[in-house]
């Protein structure tokens, strides 16, 4: 083990709080990191609940003050895995701590709260993460180096979809996914940050945004409240109390890129039959690479450079040592899983870390993919292209 530990708090306990714990604690088992990180603290609300979560995951203790957490000597990184309202104010006093951050996506509610944040992160010196874990699929990595090896030639075309269903029921209650003072926006921000770090690390920065959205079902039951339960002026049963949706249930992105290619993306909640289809197809006029999350280990590739006869799309099973990370895990053909990009990005971030370097997606690029989403955002409210510059990146 290596000598050096880094001591870690975890701040929010539920999906994101079960992914990034497997992370920290499996990473070290199976990469040669310079440190080994230590879960130390997990912090949450409900005490009974964190305790029962801290035992099964392995931290050593649990709190209920984020801020007194924050100010702790003895942490070094502090994993923000809340929703998303909470980001910004925890990154800022982070980094006035002088901590490491790894903070989940999207980065922030908006551009304004993602700026401070990448501003706050560079004047305290420290290494921010933002975390877009698709990058550090092998198949993402392996298309990322078809493209920069030239394979693809010049890029024409980026075609994304990130596609869900899991609120289609009208009964589906209004979580805070649902409301914009807490998520920001809907499958915009959750599903379209993912696609849009995605085209920004394969293809370029985005330059203009023109985009639709819509909201299917416009009110929801209250969390908590069930049917039947709610006695409308204290006299017979009624259906339980509704609440606004503030949020959108899918949107459509037309974007034209730096480097003259264009781009479309969907984000919805309502593709049903889908649970988690994140894919993109990339054409260039040398070749052409197309990706499914639900088939995550496979990468087709299409070279055109070939004789026209011997052209055809080919499956790449990218589980091999030389492709990216796999030679920490499994020998060829035994599939990785969507929990291993987690992993992949803790001791990516650890290394980063040990060697006071930056890692990518940082919050600069946060601030990057905000800013299309936000751009996404005014263009669908005013009907008209808008070029993310002017929502002033950095």
């Amino acid at each position: 083990m290596p000598s050096k530990k880094l001591n870690i708090a975890l701040i929010g306990t539920k999906f994101m709080g079960k992914a990034h714990s497997h992370a920290w604690s499996s990473a070290g088992k199976f990469f040669d990191l310079p440190a080994e990180p230590v879960l130390k603290v997990a912090v949450g609300r409900d005490e009974a609940s964190l305790r029962a979560f801290a035992d099964r995951w392995g931290w050593e203790e649990i709190a209920t003050d984020w801020q007194q957490v924050i100010a702790r000597d003895d942490i070094d990184i502090i994993d923000i895995a809340t929703p998303t309202a909470l980001h910004c104010e925890m990154a800022l006093a982070a980094a006035k701590a002088g901590k490491q951050i790894f903070c989940e996506k999207p980065l922030a509610l908006n551009v304004a709260q993602a700026r401070a944040m990448a501003e706050a992160v560079r004047e305290a010196g420290v290494t921010a993460y933002v975390n877009h874990n698709y990058r550090r699929v092998p198949a993402v990595m392996l298309a990322k180096h078809l493209i920069d090896t030239g394979r693809l030639g010049r890029i024409f075309h980026w075609r994304g979809a990130y596609l869900q269903s899991w609120i289609i029921d009208p009964e589906f209650p209004l979580t805070w996914h649902l409301q914009a003072e807490h998520a920001g926006a809907g499958p915009l921000w959750d599903l379209g940050s993912h696609s849009v770090d995605l085209a920004r690390f394969l293809v370029g920065e985005i330059d203009s945004v023109q985009a639709l959205t819509t909201t299917f079902i416009q009110e929801r039951p209250l969390p908590g409240v069930e049917a039947g339960t709610f006695k409308a002026g204290g006299g017979k049963s009624a259906a339980a109390p509704r609440g606004r949706v503030t949020v959108e249930d899918a949107a459509i992105m037309a974007v034209t890129f730096e480097n003259g290619a264009l781009g479309s993306f969907e984000s919805t909640r309502f593709a049903t039959g889908r649970k988690n289809s994140n894919l993109f197809e990339i054409y260039g006029d040398k070749g052409a690479v197309a990706f499914s999350l639900e088939r995550m280990n496979e990468l087709e590739f299409f070279d055109a450079t070939l004789p026209a006869g011997e052209q055809g799309f080919r499956t790449i099973l990218v589980t091999e040592a030389e492709h990216p990370y796999i030679a920490a895990w499994w020998p060829p053909g035994h599939v990785i899983g969507y929990e291993h990009t987690f992993t992949h990005a803790v001791a990516d971030f650890i290394q980063a870390v040990a060697a006071k370097r930056t890692i990518h997606p940082d919050f600069e690029d946060g601030v990057r993919a905000i800013a299309v989403l936000e751009a996404a955002k005014q263009s669908a409210a005013d009907g008209r292209r808008v070029a993310t510059g002017s929502i002033a990146t950095p």
